[in-house]
């Protein structure tokens, strides 16, 4: 077995993506979004069954946009999860809104909808549910869906980690909001370098994100603007790589619960990794996410086998970033002990084994 280090995640780019972005250089074209950009819409729109789909330039702006065309202002509280990636409350202060910090779920990480509706405010204008991993939440979408209905509170979907990723009902995670959004980042299921999609089944919302991404133009090319806008375009490149990679996402889909179902095997006896709740029927796992006792110690000895991990999200409220006091019992324990093993999906079985091997050894 080779000794090459074994990195936590990599992209996979093959001979696919190189052919199709050389194809297109051959078209002679402008590089902006165009017809191929429209046929990458449709391929996400499709695959998730939402009527509409928007892709920007990455899948924080995604979010930005999202809340903007959702009539989210300055001064609204945005209550999002304080496990995540801080992108997403990130998107929310770009705009001047207050996001509000919620624990979460211990069985899944997604937000604890008891705990939402006690952070509810007069202020509070949305809910963006993460649905961390692929993961829905134990409480149900349904359950989020009639708080929002009831409270009336619009729900935004960061669906950044779930691209192939069902709710039980079968719709795919990111349509049961107003907005949904997906993100095609290095580390992501398939990946564009960079990149997010806002699907959507509101015709008005399609509108408006079409106008926020390109200056508020009232169609491509003039300068003729309806509204306020920006430039948040996509480009013909990242197209042709997500439409490659598009091609590649059912294998992918299979090959990601099949490499969790075989750490799940592997590890099965070593009490001091734990896993957490996932429905590998509907779900999809993007990282490999587990508890483990002496974490820190544990990605040492990894490494010195060659073998890269990284740590999870630590809460958000204890990042420099944020430093806002709160109980957060859920969020503060993965930011201790949640640790991302390898998890491309180039990885074989046979370095799945040299993993879960070391891990025992280190237990041992």
């Amino acid at each position: 077995m080779s000794d090459e280090f074994l990195m936590q995640m990599r992209p996979w780019f093959g001979d696919e993506e190189k052919k199709a972005v050389c194809d297109y250089m051959d078209e002679d074209g402008f590089l902006t979004e165009f017809k191929h950009t429209e046929y990458f819409e449709k391929l996400i729109a499709s695959y998730t069954g939402a009527k509409h789909c928007v892709v920007v330039n990455n899948g924080t702006i995604s979010l930005t946009l999202a809340a903007i065309a959702a009539g989210i202002q300055s001064g609204d509280e945005v209550i999002v999860p304080n496990y995540t990636m801080i992108a997403t409350p990130n998107s929310i202060k770009l705009i001047g809104a207050t996001p509000v910090f919620v624990d979460v779920e211990p069985e899944t990480l997604c937000l604890d909808i008891s705990l939402v509706e006690k952070a509810i405010t007069s202020k509070t204008k949305a809910i963006i549910l993460v649905s961390a991993n692929g993961r829905y939440p134990h409480s149900g979408i349904d359950a989020f869906e009639r708080l929002c209905s009831e409270r009336k509170i619009i729900l935004i979907e960061d669906s950044a980690q779930s691209l192939g990723s069902y709710y039980q009902d079968g719709r795919h995670i990111g349509t049961a909001g107003l907005i949904g959004s997906f993100s095609f980042s290095a580390p992501k299921i398939i990946s564009t370098g960079q990149g997010g999609a806002l699907v959507t089944n509101s015709d008005q919302i399609n509108k408006k994100l079409r106008l926020l991404k390109d200056f508020g133009r009232s169609e491509g090319g003039n300068d003729i603007h309806q509204s306020i806008g920006y430039n948040f375009k996509f480009t013909e490149l990242q197209a042709c790589v997500g439409i490659a990679q598009m091609a590649k996402l059912d294998f992918r889909v299979k090959r990601k619960k099949d490499i969790y179902k075989q750490y799940q095997k592997e590890l099965k006896n070593v009490k001091e990794v734990k896993f957490f709740n996932q429905d590998l029927v509907s779900t999809t796992p993007w990282f490999i996410d587990v508890l483990v006792e002496k974490r820190d110690d544990l990605q040492c000895f990894l490494k010195e086998k060659n073998i890269g991990t990284r740590p999870m999200y630590p809460p958000i409220n204890s990042q420099a970033a944020y430093r806002l006091n709160g109980n957060y019992p859920v969020s503060s324990i993965i930011g201790k002990s949640g640790l991302w093993l390898p998890s491309m999906s180039q990885i074989t079985s046979n370095q799945i084994i040299k993993v879960t091997e070391a891990i025992r050894e280190f237990y041992n």
